[in-house]
Formats: C-alpha cells, structure tokens, sequence
C-alpha cells in the first residue's frame, strides 16, 4: 500500500471514529434526557435530528471511504444530506431565538418551538426525494458492463443513463444546497450582529 493511501486512510480512520465517538454521546445524551423524563429544549431535536444524519452519514459515506482508502474495494453490492438542511434549520432557529423581544421575529419567536418538528420532518423528505434516484445510478465495483457515463468512487460507480436527468438531479440538488448555505450564511451574520450590537450596549 502506498504512503499517500496509508495517511488517507488513517484520515479517514480518525474522522470516522472520532465522529461515531461523538454522535454516540449525544445519542447517550438524549437517551439519558428521554428515561429520566427531563423537559428537552428546543434546540435539542434538531441536534438530535442532526446526530441521526451525521451518523447516516458516517456509516454509509465514511466507513465505506475509510475501506477504500485501506485498498478493499469490492465489499458492497448494488443496495449499498440531511445534514445541512438540519444545520440550516439550527442557524435559523437560533437566530430567532437570540432576537431582542422588540424586534419583528417577537411573534415567531413564541411560536418557533412548536414548529421545530414538523421542520425536520420535512428536511427529511426533501432530502429523499432529491435522493431517490441515487440507488438506479449506483452500481458495484464487479460489475464489467462497458459503460462510457460513469464515476468512479473507488467502491462504486456513479452510471449516468440520461443527460436530462443528470442535469435535473444536478440542478436541484446544487439549489436545495445553495439555498441551505445562503440562509445558514445569513443566520450566521445575523448573530454577529446582534451579539456584537448587544456588546456594545
């Protein structure tokens, strides 16, 4: 094994360990809140809405790139994000919980709270429906079919069958994304604002 692909692997290998390490305790957290029937915040199911993607994440992105990486390359078959439409939602909501009483978020900071859930449930539909044509363009690595459109990513392919439903994939996933970064950017600059302003006070 190369040196460049040993130092990739163990890249990986920390990231994914340390990531699974890190969602787990939150899992631990929120078990803990749930059985000993303490009140959860309303940021807390979004985190934890959060720690359900980045652990799918983990597990279906990170183990299989860390296994690459290490040189096995053959290991899934053909069934082999919503983790920044959660983070979006996150930045949002926190910045209209930081608002002032005074300013024009007041009345969508009272019923904020009870929104949160239906929120995250519809991160999670949108986000499969945009993926619900990734399992027809992935196929395994064994499979010898002479195919011109693909992408390999060291364990699987990426097959493109038709130009029109790549670009439509394309461009809705790159909108859902951008749009997801734009409000996330603008949340953040808000509560440097608002806390750099509350500073000044």
């Amino acid at each position: 094994m190369a040196t460049r692909n040993l130092v990739i692997g163990m890249m990986f290998l920390l990231q994914t360990v340390f990531g699974i390490l890190g969602n787990f305790s939150l899992v631990y957290h929120f078990l803990f809140l749930y059985f000993t029937g303490r009140r959860f915040r309303p940021a807390d199911l979004i985190v934890s809405h959060m720690t359900l993607a980045n652990l799918l994440v983990i597990f279906s992105k990170g183990v299989s790139e860390t296994m690459t990486a290490f040189g096995l390359k053959l290991f899934l078959n053909d069934i082999g994000d919503v983790s920044i439409g959660t983070t979006c939602l996150l930045s949002v909501f926190q910045v209209i919980v930081i608002s002032p009483r005074d300013s024009r978020w007041a009345e969508l900071k009272v019923k904020c709270p009870q929104y949160i859930g239906t929120c995250s449930i519809l991160c999670w539909i949108l986000n499969m429906m945009l993926n619900i044509l990734v399992p027809f363009h992935i196929t395994e690595k064994r499979i010898k079919a002479n195919i011109t459109k693909k992408m390999d990513y060291g364990y699987c392919y990426t097959v493109f069958y038709c130009k029109i439903t790549e670009s439509l994939s394309l461009l809705l996933v790159l909108f859902h994304d951008g749009f997801c970064l734009v409000l996330m950017v603008w949340a953040s600059c808000s509560m440097v604002f608002k806390l750099h302003s509350h500073n000044k006070c």
